[in-house]
């Protein structure tokens, strides 16, 4: 990684083995390498991370870790990926100025992505949060979370087709992209919070910080980066993989 960025930013990826959607999809391999390894090699070619880890409870993806020489955290179990890397924070001996969750399960994550996460979230730091947003068609599907925001601030996350075209048909939507920034301060605060009443009913940790008050930032990226939930989604990510730009550089 070169021209790294003023504002120390870290890479955490949270991944667990026994995935309920598509059973230990961290460790499907792809091109003859598993997923979650893919994520990291991508990360490792931000401009903008000082460094970055796995972070899992699994020993078997340590294993793996070990096996493809990629740093890791061990973390205790985690109800979700916020809460891992919340836990992965405490084992760095570094303090950084931003901490990068960037999803396990998206083998094609854009390493421009992340770099561009982070210039936006370094010129907007009265956000706590910062989630990029794709604009989207063809999202009316549980697996995919959509983002309703108001220009530059998330408003609600949820798993459902919103905004509700009940009056006026919409063009597209928004869908969250797994790479996610945050300050440390937020951070510290997100793994002392309860699960929230509407996290539970969603299935969406971010809703934990909106419904205590955080601010989330969002902005617009274009790309066609996504995250790996269902065989169907695997099958893609293979034939994507092998017409992929930047597979050959790692």
């Amino acid at each position: 990684m070169t021209q790294k960025s003023k504002i120390k930013s870290v890479g955490l990826i949270p991944v667990r083995l026994n995935s309920n959607r598509l059973f230990r999809k961290a460790i499907l391999e792809i091109d003859k390498m598993p997923m979650v390894i893919h994520t990291y090699k991508r990360a490792m070619l931000s401009k903008k991370l000082s460094e970055v880890y796995i972070c899992t409870d699994s020993n078997e993806i340590i294993a793996i870790c070990k096996k493809y020489k990629c740093k890791f955290i061990k973390t205790g179990k985690a109800n979700t990926g916020t809460d891992r890397i919340s836990k992965a924070m405490n084992n760095l001996k570094k303090h950084y100025d931003l901490y990068i969750d960037i999803q396990g399960d998206e083998p094609l994550v854009d390493p421009k992505h992340i770099d561009k996460v982070i210039d936006w979230h370094t010129k907007n730091l009265s956000y706590d949060i910062v989630v990029p947003s794709l604009k989207s068609k063809n999202i009316d599907t549980p697996h995919i979370v959509k983002i309703v925001k108001s220009k530059k601030k998330v408003l609600y996350f949820s798993r459902s087709l919103v905004p509700n075209p009940f009056k006026k048909n919409n063009k597209f939507y928004y869908k969250h992209l797994s790479v996610i920034s945050f300050k440390p301060d937020c951070l510290k605060k997100f793994k002392t919070l309860p699960e929230s009443p509407l996290e539970k009913i969603e299935g969406i940790e971010l809703m934990r910080a909106l419904e205590n008050n955080m601010l989330i930032g969002t902005f617009n990226l274009e790309g066609a980066s996504f995250s790996v939930d269902t065989k169907d989604d695997f099958l893609k990510a293979i034939k994507f993989m092998n017409i992929d730009k930047i597979r050959h550089k790692y």
